[in-house]
């Protein structure tokens, strides 16, 4: 039953990621999307809107021309 939870968080991350075209936009998606991961995993949902806003802007960063 665990390891259902993570499937379904990671699904739920992966269907919800999202570059933005914005500094703005980007957090907020990368936010989000480590927010709902975290909700559907029991797991700490500020800690994972942070982690996500951060890793969603640098991915935006290094890979542009994916974000677009």
């Amino acid at each position: 039953m665990h390891t259902r939870k993570w499937i379904m968080g990671l699904a739920a991350c992966a269907g919800l990621a999202a570059c933005g075209d914005t500094f703005g936009e980007q957090a907020l998606l990368g936010a989000g999307a480590g927010a709902a991961g975290a909700a559907v995993t029991n797991g700490s949902v500020g800690t994972a809107a942070l982690v996500g806003a951060a890793a969603n802007v640098a991915y935006c960063n290094q890979y542009p021309s994916r974000c677009n």
